[in-house]
């Protein structure tokens, strides 16, 4: 393979118009690539540093910064190298930095290096990056993994930090389970949203969609979001339970006060045991089966109330809770938290960590999800890690917005061209 000879950085956009970071890498042979880092909204405490440049550029949120320290300090220590050893790179640019979160060089500008040094490897390899995301895998963990299809789960309706209305649950969001392909589940899928929009628009209610595509209207309750979803999959000829699945996002810790979650749009402040509950009933009324982030990130007690709760009944995903950290995440399932965790490579900055928290997941009976950012880009290599890990799931917006729908065009086109592939269950 060839080596490293030219590494590269500027500060771009993401989907929120705010700036981020993104880096090209050129090898000997003329193979070029590069990525395009995301960024977070509702994020947790305990993630990598994001570095920004605080001046008054941007409003404070320049990346330069972490740009200078990819072409001023990393760019020195990667030229020669073979791109194709990922771990051996990432761990390199890792101990350039030195702390434990990343904050000397910054999370954004370690991981625009981490996914360039794949993307391009993958190229001069002339394999799809799925497949080179597979064989890393193996090489790190001395395992495989079978490339499957995932099940999107696709936020058709937004509140809490993902949208300026008045509903406190963050993320609604679809699951077309019953799908015998990809093709299909975004048929199905695109099929919904529309018939939410015309729901929405008969009953006046605003159709202005959030951060991640979805719908963002205000409602009276929590509850009304799941019936309005429901009615939507049902004009759209599909059945509740059967054919779509519903899943909850609650970023509980957005509205947590440190005793109590209080749901603000419903006038409500409920315990941590009457906040499960609360949870419970809806998983028993309606057809959810996954709920991520249910409890605060620091209520273990909560957690476990949660878990033992409904843990046996529903997918219950950490995300503010593991925030992708290896560390963090072995010691939340010594405490049996959850069942499932979420996957966001700019929580830990790096592909070689990524893969190496989704090793302990598989190892633990844990599921994982691979899942985007509110400010997302057109890069999508999440959607090539979400089938070259067999992930079985991918979390990445509504049928709306290119920043979205770039990763589910990017799992059509691997369905086209590897049949072979099967859509996860």
């Amino acid at each position: 393979m060839s080596n490293i000879i030219e590494v590269n950085a500027i500060q771009v956009l993401d989907s929120r118009g705010v700036p981020t970071v993104s880096c090209s890498i050129i090898l000997e042979n003329n193979t070029r690539a590069h990525s395009i880092v995301p960024s977070g909204a509702s994020t947790g405490t305990k993630e990598a540093l994001e570095l920004r440049d605080g001046h008054s550029d941007y409003l404070g949120k320049g990346v330069q910064k972490a740009v200078n320290n990819i072409n001023n300090i990393l760019k020195p220590a990667l030229i020669g190298l073979d791109p194709s050893e990922q771990e051996e790179i990432d761990n390199i640019i890792i101990d350039i930095d030195g702390t434990p979160d990343k904050s000397k060089i910054g999370a954004n500008a370690i991981l625009a290096v981490s996914l360039a040094v794949a993307r391009v490897a993958a190229k001069d390899k002339g394999i799809d990056l799925f497949l080179h995301f597979s064989d890393i895998y193996q090489e790190i963990t001395n395992s495989s993994v079978k490339s499957n299809l995932p099940m999107p789960m696709l936020n058709i309706l937004n509140g809490g930090e993902h949208a300026d209305n008045n509903i406190d649950i963050q993320e609604f969001m679809i699951i077309p389970k019953g799908a015998k392909s990809f093709k299909e589940a975004m048929q199905w899928s695109s099929e919904i949203y529309w018939n939410l929009k015309s729901i929405l628009k008969n009953q006046k209610l605003s159709t202005a969609v959030g951060d991640e595509g979805g719908f963002a209207p205000n409602l009276q309750s929590n509850e009304e979001a799941i019936k309005l979803i429901i009615e939507a999959v049902e004009n759209s000829n599909l059945i509740p339970g059967k054919d779509i699945f519903i899943a909850l996002d609650c970023a509980a810790s957005e509205f947590f006060d440190g005793d109590n979650y209080n749901l603000l749009g419903e006038g409500r402040s409920l315990n941590s045991e009457s906040f499960a509950d609360y949870l419970e009933e809806l998983v028993d009324k309606y057809p959810i089966i996954s709920i991520e982030d249910g409890m605060d990130e620091n209520d273990y007690e909560g957690w476990k109330i949660l878990t033992q709760k409904i843990g046996a009944k529903c997918q219950l995903v950490g995300d503010d809770l593991f925030v992708t950290n290896k560390a963090i995440f072995q010691e939340g399932i010594n405490k049996n938290l959850a069942n499932s965790i979420l996957i966001k490579f700019n929580q830990i900055g790096s592909i070689t960590e990524t893969i190496e928290t989704i090793k302990i997941a598989n190892s633990n009976n844990y599921k994982s999800i691979i899942s985007h950012r509110s400010g997302e880009t057109e890069d999508t290599t999440i959607a090539d890690l979400a089938v070259g890990l067999g992930a079985g799931q991918i979390k990445t917006g509504a049928p709306c917005r290119s920043d979205r729908v770039a990763k589910y065009n990017r799992l059509l086109w691997i369905e086209e061209e590897s049949p072979e592939l099967d859509l996860c269950q």
